[in-house]
Parts: structure tokens; C-alpha cells; sequence
């Protein structure tokens, strides 16, 4: 049995940024890892080529009356930058404490070698276990997996005959308390353009006698909002998924009052939809958001322009129910009805996922058909992390996004169980990102246990 936190060391140390590619070699050096890895503990291992980045697919037969489990990650990152915030070089891991520190650490290095950990101590322990395990491993989730959908139709057969998948790509928010997530919110993308006159003009001979193009796109922005916090987009609201009285029961359980959620956040006040709280806003309605705008002088001091040009990167998070194609519709129509005719404009597509929410068993709107072995998981999992984390899991819907999950469903049929990993001190996608190494110890027991209580039908 290897040494998990050295091997994540190791994991860490490949600067595996898919959206960039300067990183090429980095991407190559993770998944080179990764095959040797799973290699060493017996898989027959395939690297599926697609149009960027390679599917890792490993394989431990067997009876094909043993059940299936499908364990899924990613070996990709998100850039490290800004690199000045980062207390230790972002690439090179840093133990500090019971935090192991470092891009990739949590989102899905960290996790990812979790479960093969516990796979290799139980294959240790059992090698004649009844259980198929396949991982199925890929490098473009931080820029939107687009290939992994062609991947999943190109080897739907093969794949389509497990059971379940099982993963931890989403949060808890506690290391005594995990969540198991039952829902994940979509995302519809785009970037908006707003030309004005065709070049800088000078504020002072010009102004006053067209319309900056700054002024265009935050009157546009504004009106994407009303004051309640809602989203101002007609028929926006129109598909969102009720929420079932459990969940709001399961939310209540979460032990975080609003004024702690405040404080974590550093905001002197919450701005949340009227008629639900923060946490509900977060986990079970639809959002718009600004990431980036821009234009005109960026620099120090001042430069007395009327830029030519501005601009905003726009996303929509979905919860279950709404479609992507129709919300990024209903949003275009929008911005076409509302931006100034003084103005030019384009729209540039970005990408987007579709919402998942999956419904453990023993609830009322649990399906009749849900199959029984995807049930046992669920039972697995609840039993695993009572024992090992001393607190029964709640079972949430999460505010993030993991599009593949919905993709799975749809092309395989397939339901995941996710086992969140990482907490909010984690620093996802941000400097400092790091790793509890508590929850990798108890996360792996977990794993362990769950996939032995499947193999044991």
C-alpha cells in the first residue's frame, strides 16, 4: 500500500491546467501519473484520446454478476494565478498543519486520490473481491468537458452496464458533518460586447455626444436584476423545481447560523431573494452574475477617454428543471430587447450544463423505479459515514456545478453518489487551495466501506 498523501504530493507537483496551454507538459505529467498509478494496482489501463485532453479509462474485471461501480475525476486544475497571493509556489505542495497546500489540492487531485487509495488498501485486504470498479478519469472538467460527451457516446456500451458512479467532486461544510449531494445546479455562459464609436475619442472634445459604451452595459446590467434580488428576465423562473419539505428539513440541520455565514463571507450584509434565506438562495434557486467587466483605462492615475469598446462575462447558474438552451434564449432576448440602439453589440456563446438532482431512497418523491443497487449505495454510504465521521450525512442540494454528472445521466442512464470531500476553507479556485488531511483519512475509511458493502451485494 502506497503512501496517499505522498502520492497527492506527487499528483500536486504536475501543473495540470487544461484551459491554458503552456501546460501542456503538466497535463501529460498528471495523466502519465495517474496511468502508472492505477497501473501498479492492477487495472488495465486505456488513455481514450478526444480532441484535447485524454480520458484515463481503467479497468478491474471480473464476473459480470458482480456489481459495477463507476468511480469518476479529473486530473486537470484551474490556473494558479494571481501567483502573488499564494503563500507557497502554487505547484510545489506545502504541509502545513493537517492541511496539505496547492492548486488542485481539493478540486479533484485531493479527493480523486482518496478513492484510490481506499481502493488499493481494500484490494489489498480482499483481492478476490466480487466487485467491478472502473475509473474513469478525464483532463477538461475546469474548461467544461467538452469532449467528454462524445467520450460517453462513443463508449456507452461498454459503460452503460454499471451500476452507479461514485465520486467526490462537491463540498461538505464541516469536517464532522458531510453532505451527500443530491442536486447540482447548470450553467449557461456568455460574454457580452458593446462597441460605441470605432476608436477612443477624447472625453472632453467628444462627451456628451454618444452614449459610452460603459454607460450601455451597466444600464444593461442593472436591468438584469430587480431590487428583491430576483432575476429580471421574463420566464426565467418558469421551470425551477419546487423544493420538497425534506429538503428544507435536511437544510435546517446544517448547524451554520446566517450570522456565521456572514462573517465567513466578509459581507456586512446579504442580499439573498426575498422569501428565502441565504443557504436556500444557494442551493435551490437559479442565479444571473457578473464575473468579469471591462473597458476603457485600466491604469494608474487617469487617461480622460470615452472608450470604444466594454464588456461583461455573464452566468447563470440552473437548478433542476430549467434548460439551458431555453434560460440562454430567455436571457439573449433580453439583452436584445434592452441594450441602446447607439450602440453595436455581440453575444459570444460560452459553455453550459444542465442541473442534476437525484433522490435518495425512503423519500417521498423517491422514483418506484430506482434501481436497487443505486439504493444500496445510497444506504452504503449513509452507514459508512455515520461510523466513520460520527454524524449522519445530510443529503443537500449543491450551489456549484458539475455538468458531466447530468451527462452521464442522460447518456449512460447512469445516477452518481457524491461524497463531498472538501470544505469551505478549502480555497477552491482560488490562492491557498488546500486539502484537509482529516477528511482524506476519513474519506478513504468511507470509500473503503462502501464499495466493500456493494461487492457484498
Amino acid at each position: 500500500m502506497f503512501d496517499p498523501v505522498e502520492k497527492l504530493m506527487e499528483f500536486i507537483r504536475h501543473p495540470s491546467v487544461s484551459a491554458d496551454p503552456k501546460f501542456a507538459a503538466g497535463m501529460v505529467g498528471a495523466r502519465e501519473f495517474v496511468v502508472r498509478l492505477l497501473g501498479s494496482l492492477g487495472f488495465t489501463v486505456e488513455v481514450v484520446p478526444t480532441p484535447l485532453h485524454p480520458v484515463i479509462l481503467a479497468e478491474r474485471g471480473g464476473d459480470a454478476r458482480w456489481p459495477h461501480v463507476i468511480i469518476y475525476g479529473h486530473y486537470d486544475v484551474q490556473p494558479a494565478d494571481p501567483l502573488n497571493l499564494w503563500d507557497s509556489p502554487a505547484f510545489e505542495p506545502a504541509l502545513r498543519g493537517r492541511r496539505l497546500y496547492g492548486r488542485g489540492a481539493a478540486d479533484n487531485k485531493g479527493p480523486l486520490m482518496t478513492h484510490i487509495a481506499a481502493v488499493a488498501r481494500l484490494l489489498a485486504r480482499r483481492p478476490d473481491l466480487p466487485l467491478r470498479i472502473t475509473f474513469m478519469i478525464e483532463g477538461e472538467e475546469e474548461m467544461g468537458s467538452p469532449s467528454f460527451p462524445a467520450f460517453l457516446a462513443q463508449h456507452r456500451e461498454r459503460l452503460r452496464k454499471a451500476d452507479f458512479v461514485f465520486l467526490s467532486d462537491t463540498g461538505s461544510p464541516r469536517e464532522d458533518q458531510v453532505v451527500i449531494t443530491c442536486g447540482l445546479r447548470g450553467l449557461v455562459l456568455a460574454d457580452v460586447e458593446v462597441k460605441g464609436a470605432r476608436s477612443d475619442l477624447h472625453s472632453g472634445l467628444h462627451g456628451g455626444v454618444l452614449r459610452n459604451p460603459i454607460q450601455a452595459l451597466a444600464e444593461l446590467c442593472a436591468s438584469l436584476h430587480s431590487p428583491d434580488g430576483r432575476v429580471n428576465v421574463p420566464g426565467f423562473y418558469d421551470d425551477v423545481l419546487p423544493v420538497e419539505s425534506w429538503e428544507r428539513a435536511e437544510l435546517a440541520k446544517l448547524g451554520q447560523s446566517e450570522e456565521q455565514y456572514r462573517s465567513f463571507l466578509g459581507i456586512p450584509a446579504f442580499h439573498a431573494t426575498e422569501g428565502f434565506s441565504p443557504f436556500e438562495s444557494a442551493r435551490f434557486l437559479p442565479t444571473l452574475e457578473f464575473n468579469g467587466i471591462g473597458g476603457g483605462y485600466q491604469g494608474e492615475g487617469t487617461k480622460t477617454v470615452i472608450p470604444s469598446k466594454a464588456f461583461v462575462k455573464i452566468s447563470c447558474r440552473l437548478v433542476p428543471n430549467q434548460s439551458p438552451a431555453k434560460i440562454r434564449a430567455l436571457l439573449y432576448a433580453a439583452i436584445q430587447d434592452r441594450m441602446p440602439t447607439d450602440v453595436t453589440f455581440r453575444i459570444v456563446d460560452q459553455h453550459e450544463g444542465a442541473p442534476y438532482v437525484v433522490v435518495p431512497p425512503g423519500r417521498a418523491n423517491t422514483p418506484k423505479d430506482q434501481p436497487a443497487v443505486l439504493a444500496r449505495a445510497f444506504r452504503a454510504a449513509d452507514a459508512a459515514v455515520t461510523e466513520i465521521f460520527g454524524r449522519s450525512p445530510l443529503y443537500l442540494r449543491e450551489g456549484g456545478s458539475v455538468p458531466i454528472i447530468d451527462d452521464i445521466k442522460r447518456v449512460l442512464g447512469l445516477d452518481s453518489v457524491l461524497l463531498g470531500l472538501f470544505l469551505p476553507e478549502d480555497n477552491l479556485h482560488a490562492p491557498n487551495e488546500s486539502f484537509h488531511l482529516g477528511m482524506m483519512e476519513k474519506g478513504m475509511a468511507a470509500s473503503e466501506k462502501v464499495l466493500e458493502t456493494i461487492a457484498a451485494g
